[in-house]
């Protein structure tokens, strides 16, 4: 009875390091802390309270996959010769359901063309902006318009700032801010000539890219310019953020791609990527991998951690724009077409070859796209192209499982108002934009030191002489060499008045020493003796 009841432990604990190992491969953080090495017994049981902690953490998260229903849902094929390129969107549409299907839709807009587009963060609103100066927001899921303008000037970019009652709006000449009604509330006369717009939403940071080569950063919150940095590369041709540390990407017309931080007037890196001018770029959500296009008609791979190519990919047209989604499907615009790309960051994780064939496509009647957006938590890629916009339903695509607290898709106005007033709070500073964003969760060591110091005033600082005193003999001495280093100037250094003095005294004292063997070795034996030192 005791051996089976011991083989049933036995059984017992094999299957739970099966279950923990299983939990910590998909939801650890890596390897855990050596408590047993640790001096001292309550240091020892604070570190095992602390593993424990997370143990039990990343068990409750590989219960809690029971609760996340909404898995995403790719397109199979189901034999071999099958691809799944060739479904086309209104087969899509007969085949999900009604509310699904009201998701894919066009908006035929031949006058004002091309449009750029962008969503809000959650996804709920849509923003279209024409070139000949045609504005216009809307809920797309309802199909209610927002407000429309007509700014009868060049608009060459819009973005949602950090919610859905602000956008701003790149026009001929400067940056002008719209409330949800589209009233005028601010133009930014500082940004001149912009070219493209981003926004960055836990700095709260509004950087465009001008004409004239200069990156500005300007505070939404305060309405103060951060930063006016020069690229010195000319005009720039495209823009992005790394959503992972808020790092720009600005791509530029000898192919070279530069990396640039509020906190540095040079690049903190620059890449050559093309052969030619750098049409546009995309980023995933971890940070880790940017694809890019050129005029070159290739489509790159990239792993930012390494700054080196993956793959690269031809296209028969130089790709207009790019957008990645949530779920790291690629989607990339190159005149009248859009492929949709499934696994590029997959193969080159792990080292395979690349990806042979599109996961979708569309186009290819006439309307060259301008720009893309995949909306957040939905499987929907905005198009804008030069007869409208078009709302594409890409299955598998945007992450079912979302947070209420990031970004929620059906706050009311209240919860909108409050979330509004925790970003403020929680904002961060500019300063704290890097390559490495968890270098704010590091010590400083040479800081450390320096309070030390000061929290000890009684302890003299080292002197460099002192050093020098126990290797002051002889003709190369350490004490000679730091005299001649330091030269024979006019400049009378404090330093080398202790060391000419120290020196002199080294000096005496040896021939005291001398003097004293001599008078000991007697008249008849000092002739032999050494002279001078």
């Amino acid at each position: 009875m005791a051996d089976s009841s011991k083989a049933l432990t036995t059984a017992e604990d094999r299957e739970a390091k099966q279950r923990l190992s299983e939990a910590q491969s998909k939801y650890g953080r890596g390897k855990g802390i050596p408590a047993k090495s640790a001096k001292g017994k309550k240091l020892r049981a604070n570190l095992k309270a602390v593993e424990s902690k997370h143990k039990d953490a990343v068990l409750k998260a590989k219960d809690a996959e029971i609760l996340l229903e909404h898995d995403p849902g790719f397109l199979e094929p189901e034999g071999e010769l099958e691809r799944t390129y060739n479904v086309r969107q209104d087969e899509i549409r007969d085949s999900v359901g009604l509310e699904t299907a009201k998701k894919g839709f066009e908006l035929r807009l031949n006058d004002m063309g091309p449009y750029r587009m962008d969503y809000t963060r959650n996804g709920r609103n849509l923003l279209l902006a024409g070139r000949k100066g045609h504005v216009a927001t809307m809920d797309w899921r309802d199909g209610k318009l927002g407000c429309e303008l007509q700014l009868n000037e060049t608009v060459r970019d819009a973005r949602w700032l950090h919610n859905n009652q602000f956008f701003a709006v790149a026009q001929k000449k400067y940056v002008y801010i719209y409330d949800h009604n589209g009233v005028e509330l601010h133009c930014l006369n500082k940004h001149v000539e912009p070219l493209f717009l981003e926004f960055l939403p836990y700095h709260f940071l509004l950087a465009s890219a001008q004409m004239s080569g200069y990156l500005k950063y300007t505070d939404t919150s305060i309405g103060q310019t951060v930063a006016e940095l020069p690229t010195r590369l000319g005009r720039p041709t495209s823009l992005c953020q790394n959503p992972w540390n808020a790092i720009l990407h600005v791509g530029h017309q000898n192919g070279t791609v530069t990396l640039w931080s509020p906190n540095s007037q040079t690049a903190l890196v620059k890449a050559l990527v093309h052969r030619g001018p750098v049409r546009s770029m995309a980023i995933d959500r971890q940070g880790r991998y940017m694809v890019s296009t050129g005029q070159d008609q290739k489509m790159s791979v990239w792993d930012i951690r390494m700054y080196r190519e993956v793959h690269s990919y031809s296209c028969y047209q130089p790709g207009a724009s790019i957008s990645i989604s949530d779920r790291g499907l690629t989607a990339v615009g190159w005149g009248t077409q859009v492929s949709v790309w499934r696994g590029l960051f997959d193969a080159a994780q792990a080292d395979q070859g690349k990806v042979q064939s599109p996961y979708m496509a569309w186009g290819g009647d006439g309307q060259r796209i301008e720009n893309m957006r995949w909306c957040p938590f939905e499987d929907v890629l905005g198009v804008g192209h030069d007869q409208g916009f078009a709302s594409l339903i890409v299955p598998g695509a945007g992450e079912p499982n979302f947070d209420s607290l990031e970004a929620n898709p059906y706050e009311n106005v209240k919860q909108r108002q409050e979330h509004e007033v925790h970003s403020l709070l929680t904002k961060l500073q500019p300063e704290m934009i890097s390559l490495d964003p968890s270098i704010i969760g590091k010590l400083d060591t040479v800081s450390d030191q320096k309070q030390r110091e000061q929290r000890n005033p009684d302890q003299r600082p080292e002197d460099p002489i002192e050093k020098l005193k126990n290797r002051g003999r002889g003709r190369n001495s350490a004490l000679r060499k730091y005299l001649r280093k330091k030269g024979r100037g006019n400049v009378i250094d404090e330093k080398r008045v202790k060391a000419e003095t120290l020196r002199k005294e080294h000096a005496a004292r040896y021939r005291e020493k001398q003097k004293q063997e001599r008078e000991d070795l007697g008249p008849a034996l000092a002739r032999f003796a050494k002279k001078g030192p």
